[in-house]
């Protein structure tokens, strides 16, 4: 049990994934591997981007958003889990606890809005194309980001502010690789109603709102595909938002089914495994399934990468 310091535990310990040393290591040889690929994929998709004036559109400057962010993610939480596997001392101390898990929960819901953002971005340029550089100006688009950032951070820290006014008198062992709500709520020796409450009505707010807002644009979406007359046409117009879709998909599923169960359920150490796939795979794959895919991201990355600066004048969108 961690030394008590004004009423708190001084630290907490994570037990990450206790397994042998050999498959320590190659789990920390992986998840370091993978570690560098999602910093190098994400960094020259964000640097991509900016550099490139032809992308400097609605749709390319929130995937430049979300590349930043989960540059920003992968930061707060694989950091944690890499160190689980090389040390014994899996300590973290209160305020670096309350810290981590601030970032996490603002990153988290600040994607899940931001997704939602995309989605609505793609029904305007599928089912309003003609009138999609009106509806979708530069200035809209600023601000949808800027929301997206201030109301996942502005969640954040409601929920700590909750969180962090309860008492943890010990036992001080999370069974997580990373300070996590649930896990927290677990440890605390005061009353959590409240901010068990506070929890559940941001998570209506900041992850069911927008997985609602991507469901009915994708609605939408499928309903103006169906309607086009040609195979060709219709392949086109799907695949403007399938790689959209497969993240929206990936990410939603993990998150609902770490955070949408019952509580007995949150001890289970498969929910550390699911965390692995939101916190680590997501943020890997997002960059190949969303923007490597696409031509003008891959011709702006070739031309980036091998040092050549001369882009066309006029490029249609």
């Amino acid at each position: 049990m961690g030394n008590l310091s004004g009423g708190h535990i001084a630290d907490f310990i994570l037990v990450g994934f206790p397994t042998s040393p050999p498959l320590q290591l190659l789990l920390f040889v992986l998840f370091f591997a993978i570690y560098l690929l999602t910093l190098l994929e994400n960094a020259l998709i964000v640097s991509t981007i900016w550099l490139t004036p032809s992308l400097h559109r609605p749709m390319y400057f929130f995937l430049g958003h979300l590349s930043f962010l989960e540059l920003w993610y992968i930061n707060v939480t694989v950091p944690r889990l890499l160190g689980a596997f090389l040390t014994q001392d899996r300590r973290v101390s209160y305020v670096g606890c309350m810290t981590q898990l601030y970032f996490f929960i603002a990153l988290a819901c600040t994607e899940c809005v931001l997704l939602a953002v995309m989605a609505y971005d793609r029904y305007l340029a599928i089912c309003e194309p003609l009138r999609y550089p009106s509806l979708m100006p530069s200035s809209l688009a600023i601000r949808l980001a800027a929301s997206s950032w201030g109301g996942g951070f502005f969640s954040s820290m409601m929920k700590l502010l909750f969180i962090s006014r309860l008492s943890y008198c010990g036992p001080n062992i999370i069974n997580h690789f990373f300070c996590d709500i649930s896990p927290l709520l677990n440890l605390t020796c005061s009353d959590k109603e409240q901010a068990e409450l506070v929890d559940f009505l941001l998570a209506l707010v900041m992850i069911l709102l927008p997985l609602l807002a991507v469901v009915s644009s994708y609605a939408a979406i499928i309903a103006t595909i169906l309607r086009i007359p040609t195979a060709q046409g219709r392949r086109k117009a799907f695949s403007t938002c399938a790689s959209h879709l497969a993240v929206v998909v990936i990410y939603y599923s993990s998150t609902l089914f770490t955070y949408a169960r019952p509580r007995a359920m949150y001890t289970f150490n498969h929910n550390k495994i699911i965390s692995v796939l939101y916190t680590v795979i997501v943020p890997f794959l997002n960059p190949a399934i969303y923007c490597l895919r696409n031509k003008e991201v891959k011709d702006a990355l070739r031309k980036l990468v091998l040092g050549r600066c001369h882009y066309p004048s006029d490029v249609p969108d």
